[in-house]
Protein backbone atom coordinates (compact mmCIF):
# COMPACT_ATOMS: atom_id res chain seq x y z
CA UNK A 1 0.00 0.00 0.00
CA UNK A 2 2.78 2.42 0.85
CA UNK A 3 4.88 3.25 -2.30
CA UNK A 4 7.43 5.38 -0.90
CA UNK A 5 8.57 8.04 1.18
CA UNK A 6 7.02 11.18 -0.36
CA UNK A 7 8.54 13.75 2.21
CA UNK A 8 9.91 14.67 5.80
CA UNK A 9 9.11 17.56 7.67
CA UNK A 10 12.03 19.66 9.48
CA UNK A 11 10.60 22.25 12.26
CA UNK A 12 12.85 25.51 12.18
CA UNK A 13 12.91 29.10 13.60
CA UNK A 14 13.86 31.36 10.87
CA UNK A 15 12.76 29.53 7.39
CA UNK A 16 15.71 32.11 5.60
CA UNK A 17 18.15 30.72 7.07
CA UNK A 18 17.27 27.58 7.22
CA UNK A 19 17.02 26.91 3.06
CA UNK A 20 20.00 28.98 2.44
CA UNK A 21 21.40 26.33 4.60
CA UNK A 22 20.18 23.73 2.64
CA UNK A 23 20.70 24.53 -0.34
CA UNK A 24 24.10 24.77 0.80
CA UNK A 25 23.77 21.32 1.58
CA UNK A 26 22.28 20.02 -1.01
CA UNK A 27 23.56 21.72 -4.03
CA UNK A 28 20.14 22.62 -5.04
CA UNK A 29 16.88 25.66 -5.29
CA UNK A 30 14.07 25.28 -3.29
CA UNK A 31 11.13 23.74 -5.92
CA UNK A 32 8.39 25.38 -3.82
CA UNK A 33 7.50 28.27 -1.25
CA UNK A 34 3.93 28.46 0.15
CA UNK A 35 2.03 29.98 3.31
CA UNK A 36 -0.89 28.39 5.00
CA UNK A 37 -2.79 29.32 8.83
CA UNK A 38 0.72 29.77 11.35
CA UNK A 39 3.20 28.49 9.14
CA UNK A 40 5.12 29.34 5.85
CA UNK A 41 7.20 26.44 4.02
CA UNK A 42 9.96 25.69 1.68
CA UNK A 43 10.51 22.51 -0.28
CA UNK A 44 13.13 20.55 -2.34
CA UNK A 45 12.42 17.74 -4.36
CA UNK A 46 14.68 15.17 -5.66
CA UNK A 47 14.86 12.03 -7.00
CA UNK A 48 12.68 9.98 -4.47
CA UNK A 49 11.73 12.73 -2.08
CA UNK A 50 10.94 15.70 -0.85
CA UNK A 51 12.25 17.74 2.06
CA UNK A 52 10.11 20.57 3.84
CA UNK A 53 11.27 23.17 5.80
CA UNK A 54 8.53 24.50 7.84
CA UNK A 55 8.26 27.88 10.27
CA UNK A 56 5.91 29.51 12.16
CA UNK A 57 4.34 32.26 10.94
CA UNK A 58 2.23 35.10 12.85
CA UNK A 59 0.43 34.42 16.03
CA UNK A 60 -2.55 31.89 15.33
CA UNK A 61 -2.59 28.75 17.59
CA UNK A 62 -0.95 26.83 14.45
CA UNK A 63 1.73 28.92 15.34
CA UNK A 64 2.20 28.81 18.87
CA UNK A 65 1.88 24.64 18.64
CA UNK A 66 5.22 25.09 16.10
CA UNK A 67 7.14 27.04 18.54
CA UNK A 68 6.31 24.84 21.34
CA UNK A 69 7.25 21.79 19.86
CA UNK A 70 10.75 23.50 19.17
CA UNK A 71 11.24 25.29 23.05
CA UNK A 72 10.47 21.38 23.93
CA UNK A 73 12.61 19.36 21.21
CA UNK A 74 14.58 22.14 19.21
CA UNK A 75 14.81 22.30 15.87
CA UNK A 76 14.90 19.38 13.56
CA UNK A 77 12.91 16.46 11.93
CA UNK A 78 9.09 16.59 12.93
CA UNK A 79 7.42 14.15 10.61
CA UNK A 80 7.44 11.38 8.16
CA UNK A 81 4.26 11.42 5.21
CA UNK A 82 4.61 8.09 3.18
CA UNK A 83 3.81 8.04 -0.53
CA UNK A 84 0.45 5.90 -1.21
CA UNK A 85 -1.39 4.68 -4.43
CA UNK A 86 -4.68 5.06 -2.79
CA UNK A 87 -5.29 6.83 0.11
CA UNK A 88 -8.24 5.30 0.52
CA UNK A 89 -7.54 1.94 0.66
CA UNK A 90 -4.22 2.93 2.96
CA UNK A 91 -7.04 4.65 5.50
CA UNK A 92 -9.17 1.24 5.64
CA UNK A 93 -6.01 -0.68 6.07
CA UNK A 94 -5.15 1.53 9.14
CA UNK A 95 -8.00 1.04 10.30
CA UNK A 96 -8.27 -2.36 10.45
CA UNK A 97 -4.77 -2.85 11.66
CA UNK A 98 -6.16 -0.07 14.80
CA UNK A 99 -4.49 2.26 13.91
CA UNK A 100 -7.32 4.87 13.87
CA UNK A 101 -6.60 6.95 10.91
CA UNK A 102 -8.06 10.83 10.56
CA UNK A 103 -10.94 11.57 8.22
CA UNK A 104 -9.50 11.50 4.97
CA UNK A 105 -8.53 15.30 4.07
CA UNK A 106 -8.17 17.25 0.60
CA UNK A 107 -5.23 19.93 0.61
CA UNK A 108 -4.13 22.29 -1.65
CA UNK A 109 -0.84 24.44 -1.88
CA UNK A 110 0.13 27.46 -3.84
CA UNK A 111 3.74 28.07 -4.64
CA UNK A 112 4.39 32.18 -3.60
CA UNK A 113 6.57 32.50 -6.78
CA UNK A 114 4.72 31.22 -9.69
CA UNK A 115 1.16 30.87 -8.40
CA UNK A 116 0.92 27.49 -9.14
CA UNK A 117 -1.11 24.61 -7.43
CA UNK A 118 -0.67 21.60 -5.93
CA UNK A 119 -3.69 19.03 -4.69
CA UNK A 120 -2.99 16.15 -2.65
CA UNK A 121 -5.47 13.73 -0.36
CA UNK A 122 -3.61 12.56 3.15
CA UNK A 123 -4.36 10.85 6.19
CA UNK A 124 -2.71 10.64 9.44
CA UNK A 125 -2.53 8.43 12.71
CA UNK A 126 -2.63 9.92 16.09
CA UNK A 127 1.11 9.91 17.68
CA UNK A 128 0.57 7.67 20.70
CA UNK A 129 -0.65 4.80 18.07
CA UNK A 130 2.70 5.41 15.91
CA UNK A 131 5.03 5.13 19.09
CA UNK A 132 5.35 9.01 19.44
CA UNK A 133 6.58 9.76 15.31
CA UNK A 134 4.02 11.94 13.68
CA UNK A 135 3.51 10.13 10.69
CA UNK A 136 1.13 11.01 7.65
CA UNK A 137 0.38 9.00 4.22
CA UNK A 138 -0.49 11.16 1.17
CA UNK A 139 -1.96 10.52 -2.19
CA UNK A 140 -0.27 13.35 -4.37
CA UNK A 141 -2.36 14.35 -7.26
CA UNK A 142 0.27 15.52 -9.27
CA UNK A 143 4.37 15.47 -9.35
CA UNK A 144 5.85 18.29 -7.41
CA UNK A 145 8.19 20.58 -9.08
CA UNK A 146 12.01 19.14 -9.19
CA UNK A 147 14.92 21.04 -7.13
CA UNK A 148 17.33 22.31 -9.78
CA UNK A 149 21.06 21.65 -9.35
CA UNK A 150 22.73 24.67 -8.72
CA UNK A 151 26.07 23.42 -7.87
CA UNK A 152 29.05 20.85 -9.02
CA UNK A 153 28.29 17.34 -7.15
CA UNK A 154 24.49 17.84 -5.62
CA UNK A 155 22.80 15.47 -3.46
CA UNK A 156 20.57 13.18 -5.49
CA UNK A 157 17.84 11.77 -3.30
CA UNK A 158 17.33 10.35 0.16
CA UNK A 159 19.05 6.73 0.81
CA UNK A 160 17.54 6.48 4.50
CA UNK A 161 16.07 7.74 7.07
CA UNK A 162 16.75 7.19 10.62
CA UNK A 163 13.97 6.35 13.82
CA UNK A 164 15.58 5.82 17.11
CA UNK A 165 13.80 3.08 19.02
CA UNK A 166 14.18 1.43 22.66
CA UNK A 167 11.68 -1.21 21.77
CA UNK A 168 12.82 -2.90 18.49
CA UNK A 169 9.97 -5.68 18.74
CA UNK A 170 6.85 -3.31 18.78
CA UNK A 171 8.84 -1.12 16.37
CA UNK A 172 9.31 -3.99 14.01
CA UNK A 173 5.72 -4.92 14.59
CA UNK A 174 4.28 -1.68 13.36
CA UNK A 175 6.56 -0.74 10.44
CA UNK A 176 6.48 -4.32 9.02
CA UNK A 177 3.14 -5.84 10.03
CA UNK A 178 0.35 -2.98 10.39
CA UNK A 179 2.28 -0.35 7.58
CA UNK A 180 3.56 -3.36 5.53
CA UNK A 181 6.78 -2.32 4.96
CA UNK A 182 9.22 -5.13 3.60
CA UNK A 183 11.98 -6.09 6.29
CA UNK A 184 15.46 -6.33 4.57
CA UNK A 185 17.90 -6.18 7.37
CA UNK A 186 17.77 -7.56 10.66
CA UNK A 187 21.11 -7.34 12.47
CA UNK A 188 23.04 -6.70 15.73
CA UNK A 189 26.46 -5.68 16.73
CA UNK A 190 27.90 -4.66 19.68
CA UNK A 191 29.25 -1.77 19.32
CA UNK A 192 26.31 -0.78 17.10
CA UNK A 193 23.51 -1.94 18.45
CA UNK A 194 20.11 -3.24 16.48
CA UNK A 195 19.34 -2.22 13.11
CA UNK A 196 16.34 -2.90 10.79
CA UNK A 197 15.96 -1.67 7.50
CA UNK A 198 12.48 -1.61 5.96
CA UNK A 199 12.43 -1.04 2.27
CA UNK A 200 10.00 2.59 1.41
CA UNK A 201 10.54 2.76 -2.44
CA UNK A 202 14.32 2.85 -3.74
CA UNK A 203 14.87 3.98 0.13
CA UNK A 204 15.44 2.74 3.68
CA UNK A 205 13.81 3.02 6.50
CA UNK A 206 16.55 2.21 9.43
CA UNK A 207 14.84 1.39 13.05
CA UNK A 208 18.11 1.67 14.92
CA UNK A 209 17.94 0.60 19.21
CA UNK A 210 21.39 1.71 20.10
CA UNK A 211 23.47 -0.02 22.95
CA UNK A 212 22.55 3.16 25.71
CA UNK A 213 19.89 2.03 28.42
CA UNK A 214 17.46 4.34 30.55
CA UNK A 215 15.35 5.31 26.87
CA UNK A 216 11.78 5.82 26.64
CA UNK A 217 10.28 2.61 26.09
CA UNK A 218 7.05 3.67 24.22
CA UNK A 219 8.38 6.68 22.03
CA UNK A 220 10.42 6.35 19.15
CA UNK A 221 12.23 9.45 17.31
CA UNK A 222 13.22 10.48 14.50
CA UNK A 223 16.39 11.08 14.24
CA UNK A 224 18.41 10.88 11.09
CA UNK A 225 19.26 11.26 7.77
CA UNK A 226 21.83 10.04 5.28
CA UNK A 227 21.65 11.54 1.59
CA UNK A 228 22.88 10.22 -1.23
CA UNK A 229 25.37 11.47 -3.89
CA UNK A 230 27.03 9.97 -6.62
CA UNK A 231 30.80 11.42 -5.89
CA UNK A 232 31.39 11.70 -2.59
CA UNK A 233 34.95 13.41 -2.84
CA UNK A 234 33.28 16.37 -5.28
CA UNK A 235 30.36 16.80 -2.70
CA UNK A 236 32.78 16.94 0.40
CA UNK A 237 35.11 19.48 -1.93
CA UNK A 238 31.80 21.67 -2.83
CA UNK A 239 30.90 21.69 1.17
CA UNK A 240 34.04 22.16 2.40
CA UNK A 241 34.41 25.26 0.06
CA UNK A 242 31.20 26.58 1.50
CA UNK A 243 32.61 26.68 4.58
CA UNK A 244 30.21 23.86 6.05
CA UNK A 245 31.83 21.70 8.40
CA UNK A 246 32.12 17.97 7.33
CA UNK A 247 34.36 15.13 8.55
CA UNK A 248 36.83 12.98 6.57
CA UNK A 249 35.21 10.27 4.08
CA UNK A 250 35.17 6.90 5.34
CA UNK A 251 34.16 3.42 4.56
CA UNK A 252 30.29 2.91 5.54
CA UNK A 253 29.01 0.19 7.53
CA UNK A 254 27.22 -1.26 4.57
CA UNK A 255 29.92 -3.38 2.25
CA UNK A 256 31.12 -0.83 -1.32
CA UNK A 257 29.79 2.58 0.35
CA UNK A 258 31.11 5.29 1.73
CA UNK A 259 30.49 8.25 3.77
CA UNK A 260 31.17 11.39 5.67
CA UNK A 261 29.37 13.08 8.46
CA UNK A 262 27.75 16.60 8.23
CA UNK A 263 28.88 18.63 11.12
CA UNK A 264 26.44 21.93 11.02
CA UNK A 265 24.03 23.43 8.59
CA UNK A 266 21.69 20.90 9.06
CA UNK A 267 18.80 22.41 11.35
CA UNK A 268 19.41 20.15 14.27
CA UNK A 269 19.35 17.12 12.07
CA UNK A 270 21.87 14.37 12.26
CA UNK A 271 23.32 14.07 8.72
CA UNK A 272 24.98 11.78 6.65
CA UNK A 273 26.32 11.42 2.59
CA UNK A 274 26.76 8.03 1.31
CA UNK A 275 28.38 7.16 -1.92
CA UNK A 276 27.74 3.38 -3.28
CA UNK A 277 29.74 1.68 -4.94
CA UNK A 278 30.16 2.23 -8.84
CA UNK A 279 29.11 5.92 -8.53
CA UNK A 280 28.42 7.63 -11.73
Amino acid sequence: MICGLDHLVVLIDDLAVGAKAYELLLGRAPAWRSRSDGSEAVLFTLDNMTLELMAPAGNSPTAERIRNVMRIWGEGLASICFRVDDIAKMHRRLDRVALKPDPVAEVESRDLGSDATLHWKRTRSPTDLTRGVRMFFLELAQARPHSAAISPAPILGLDLVVISTEDPERAAALYGARLGLDMALDRSHQDWGRLMFFRCGDLIVEVVKRPVAGGDQTHDKLWGLSWRVADIDASRARLVAAGVGVSEVRAGRKPGTRVMSVRDGTCGVHTLVLERAGRA
